[in-house]
């Protein structure tokens, strides 16, 4: 299931708080009162929610959404959630479950069928631990406090830099309470499997 927000408009005040918090581009003011006017790029995050002084915005359920984008089987790949960028990924998604892979950026570009090899049909975050701010990694700990995860395969390159990626995720599942196995794969910068 994919969260998306609903306005409640005889609560809006028309102030467009909700408009400027939104950094998708969603929500737009329409005679004077906030509306949802591109539901597609609402990324569930919630970012409007805290800016209505009028709480006059909740999450609901969207099954439109949670259909696959891509149905014709020659286009389709494994892993159809979106979004995937651990900035993006909303920590009470409900495809957040199961095994869960964390992949560096780079990763993907390395490995040839990397779809097929690492994701499959479980959900997936990618993220660097070297160009993305840490405290992104914060995410992690309400992502694994607040859903089943059963198991959780890191992959990451063999640079040092990327070595980060497998401590944060060890600090994370730590710091939220629960005892989650990690397995870590390690790819080559020639992109084989080490």
């Amino acid at each position: 299931m994919v969260k998306t927000i609903q306005i409640d408009e005889s609560k809006c005040n028309g102030c467009g708080m909700c408009v400027e918090a939104c950094h998708e581009g969603a929500l737009a003011l329409v005679n004077g009162k906030a509306k949802l006017v591109r539901p597609n790029f609402c990324d569930g995050m919630g970012d409007c929610l805290p800016a209505c002084p009028q709480d006059a915005i909740s999450f609901v359920d969207n099954d439109v959404l949670a259909q696959p984008i891509m149905a014709h089987p020659n286009m389709s790949v494994p892993g159809v959630q979106w979004p995937i960028q651990l900035a993006l990924v909303s920590p009470i998604s409900d495809v957040l479950k199961g095994r869960l892979v964390i992949a560096a950026d780079c990763t993907a570009f390395k490995v040839e069928n990397f779809n097929k090899t690492f994701v499959k049909d479980d959900p997936v975050v990618i993220g660097c631990p070297k160009l993305d701010d840490r405290a992104r990694f914060d995410k992690l700990i309400e992502i694994f406090r607040n859903n089943p995860i059963t198991e959780i395969d890191v992959v990451r390159m063999e640079v040092p830099c990327c070595s980060a990626l497998t401590r944060l995720v060890r600090s994370a599942v730590e710091m939220s309470g629960k005892n989650i196995p990690i397995k870590e794969t390690v790819i080559a910068r020639n992109g084989t499997i080490l």
